[in-house]
């Protein structure tokens, strides 16, 4: 059951919705990684959350309505999925990624993502917006010419880690996608 929110001030609800940190990459790891089931969010999390927290971070998100948890027979794995409240966090995760990536050390690989959504700006958080209400809420989406949102995420997530692994980074061009240089 909730507790009473400690004053009405939008920034505060805000912040007893979804403020703790690890709510916020149990957040990202289903947004940005589709990773939508337990186990899966917890053998994917880059910053070991342990188990009792995940499950307890779970509950609180569906119980503030960010996530939706599909009830699950015996023997079957719940899936978790974003509400629409919680796609509309996409800007506000772009951002914070945004100002981590300019006021902390970060590693490339990890970077590359918060560096594509913050040169795609407002344009690239809306498509990939409707991307996420297609796979989560199963709205039809509009049709689209070239890569999806979700596949330049990826493609830049999977050009780092390569990359990193060789001891390079990429060029990024102004639209976030990868610009090959002789």
């Amino acid at each position: 059951m909730r507790e009473p929110a400690r004053s009405g001030c939008p920034i505060n609800m805000a912040v007893e919705a979804f403020g703790d940190r690890w709510s916020l990459l149990v957040l990202r790891d289903v947004m940005f990684g589709n990773r939508r089931h337990f186990r899966v969010l917890l053998a994917g999390s880059e910053e070991g959350i342990a188990s009792n927290i995940l499950a307890d971070r779970l509950k609180r998100l569906v119980e503030a309505g960010l996530l939706n948890r599909a009830d699950a027979r015996p023997g079957q794995r719940a899936t978790y999925t974003l509400t629409e409240a919680a796609i509309q966090l996409v800007p506000v995760l772009a951002e914070l990624g945004a100002w981590g990536a300019r006021h902390r050390d970060t590693t490339p690989r990890l970077r590359v993502r918060a560096e594509l959504l913050a040169n795609g700006g407002p344009e690239l958080w809306a498509e990939y917006m409707d991307e996420l209400r297609e796979l989560h809420l199963g709205k039809v989406g509009r049709p689209r010419a070239g890569p999806s949102a979700t596949e330049r995420l990826s493609a830049a997530y999977t050009s780092a880690a390569a990359v990193s692994r060789a001891g390079a980074l990429p060029d990024l061009g102004e639209d976030g996608r990868q610009v090959f240089r002789p």
